[in-house]
This record gives structure tokens, sequence and C-alpha cells, in this order.
């Protein structure tokens, strides 16, 4: 009798050993990729931030590199800056994207058209986009200031104007709109149109069609849209660098040696300070602290709205 419960035993736990090996061979491909591509680059920025690294000589600094970074005007204009982005220019896309997705859904006649005008924008590479954004609204070379000074409105210097930078980059992040559109039209049409009809049956108007079937059904598109918008913003760089580069009349782009910012820090954000930081002044170890910075502003920004819209969908 104990013979065999001790064979019955020893079997189970062979098979739980060859299925925890089953599961281990599927995750495998999982494991290595993050262990390769996330979890060994994060730990070498925390143990490079602890030093003075400038890819030839390692010296250990402590908590220097986290203490300049509370000194650092540079750093900060660029947080400035970047939450600027992040509070204005994400919620505007979003809204912005959302209207011309419901304006497509009203459309009968000549909607996949201009679907495809909408779209097509986001399709032209970033660092193209915006040098011909950047020449047609110039004040001396662009025809959209042109045009408005003939009707006797005057625009302003968009790029070349400190306080007018960043809402030209928000412009610029409207009319390439495209992805937030598509994705949330896509949503807008999964909406089942049996929940709108039931809905004008109970006297209920458009607004309120809206606020209870609209937006709780497309809440999870909303949340994919917010929080991927958050994360590409708080690492924008491509489209400020080369704007500042294309507003000096500078041919060079991403990865020149001139200070990035123009005009006066205006366009300075805060994926330029590292990469200006590490690549340019070769000062990796306070980079890394930078790195850091941007990774946990990231994830912060990530729980809060991702709680925030639970807490709708709860409502």
């Amino acid at each position: 009798m104990a013979t065999a419960l001790t064979a019955r035993t020893v079997r189970a736990s062979r098979g739980r050993r060859r299925h925890h090996l089953r599961v281990l061979a599927f995750l495998s491909p999982w494991l290595l990729g993050f262990s390769l591509f996330f979890a060994y680059p994060l730990a070498a920025t925390v143990y490079f931030s602890f030093f003075r690294y400038n890819l030839f000589q390692l010296t250990p600094v402590g908590l220097t590199n986290y203490r300049f970074l509370f000194k650092d005007p540079y750093a900060w204009r660029a947080i400035k800056n970047t939450l600027w982005l992040v509070v204005v220019m994400v919620p505007l896309r979003v809204l912005f994207g959302l209207a011309l997705a419901q304006l497509l859904t009203k459309i009968k006649r000549g909607g996949s058209i201009l679907r495809s005008i909408f779209y097509l924008p986001f399709l032209i590479p970033p660092v193209a986009a915006t040098v011909a954004f950047v020449f047609v609204v110039n004040p001396g070379t662009g025809p959209i200031n042109g045009i408005a000074a003939k009707i006797g409105i005057h625009l302003p210097d968009w790029f070349n104007d400190p306080n007018w930078t960043k809402p030209g980059l928000t412009l610029l992040a409207l009319w390439g709109i495209g992805d937030v559109m598509i994705i949330l039209l896509a949503a807008l049409l999964d909406v089942p149109r049996s929940l709108y009809e039931a809905a004008a049956i109970d006297g209920a108007n458009a607004w309120q069609q809206f606020r209870r079937i609209t937006l709780p059904t497309i809440s999870p598109v909303l949340m994919f849209s917010v929080v991927t918008g958050v994360i590409q913003t708080l690492q924008y760089f491509t489209q400020a660098m080369v704007a500042a580069n294309a507003s000096q009349g500078n041919a060079d782009q991403a990865g020149t040696t001139t200070a990035p910012g123009y005009p006066d820090g205006a366009s300075l954000t805060f994926p330029q300070t590292l990469y200006n930081e590490g690549f340019q002044q070769f000062n990796m170890g306070y980079a890394c602290v930078l790195a850091l910075v941007l990774f946990v502003v990231a994830m912060f920004f990530t729980l809060i709205l991702l709680r925030q819209f639970h807490a709708f969908d709860d409502e």
C-alpha cells in the first residue's frame, strides 16, 4: 500500500515537472525577448546611472547624476515643454480624431474618399511631413500666411516665435491625425445600431445617445488612444528637432551637433535632452538617469489613465 502510494506520488511529481517544462518551453521566446530587450537594458541603465561614463572611462559617482538632475535648467525646461505637449496635444488629438471619425460615420456618399484624404498625412514620413509643414506655414515663403495676410488675417511666425512653437507642433500633430481617426472610426462603426434605435424610441437626443451609448462602448479604444498618445508624446523627438532645424534653414536633421530647442528652448523636449547628453555630450551616466525618469513618468501616466478609465467604466 505504501509502495503504491509512493509510486503514485512520484508519477504525479514527474507529471507536474513535465507540465512546468512544457510551460517554460512555450514561454521561452517571450522570456528570452523580455530578458534581452527589457530586463537587461533596464538593469544596465540603473547600473550606469551611478557612474560618470563617456563610453571609454567608467568612474563611480554615486548619486551625483541624480542630484545634478534637480539643478539642470535644460532638463527642467524640457520637462515643462514635454508636459505641455502631453496636456494639450494628446487631448486635442483624441478629440479631433473622434470628431472626424464621428463625421465620417454620418457621411453617406464620398466617405471613403474623405477617409483616405484625412489618413494620407499620417503615411508621410515624419521628417518629410515636418519639413513640408514648416515650409507651408513659413511667413516668408509659405502660402498659408500669405493667403491669410491678403484677407486681413495675420498669422504668427509659428516656428520662429517661442510663444507659438508648441502650438505649431500641435497643429502639425493634428494634421497627421489619421492614426487616431481610423482607430476611433472602426470603434464607432462597431457600435450596434440597435442601441441607437432603442434610445431614439425612448426619446434620447443626440448628446444623450453619445454620452450613454457611444462613449461607454468605445471607451477601451479611447483608453488605448490616450495611453499610446501619452507614451508617444513623452518620447516626442523627431518632429520637434526637424522643425527647429528647418525653421533655421538648417539642412541637417536629427543627429546634428547644433544645440536643440530653437527658438529659445521652446521646442526642447525631454528625449532631445536625453539624446544630447548621451550621444552628443557623451555623458552616458546622466543620460541613463534621464532615461529612467522618462520610464517612471510614462509608467505613472499609464497607471493613472488606466485607473481613471476603469472608474469611468464602472459609472
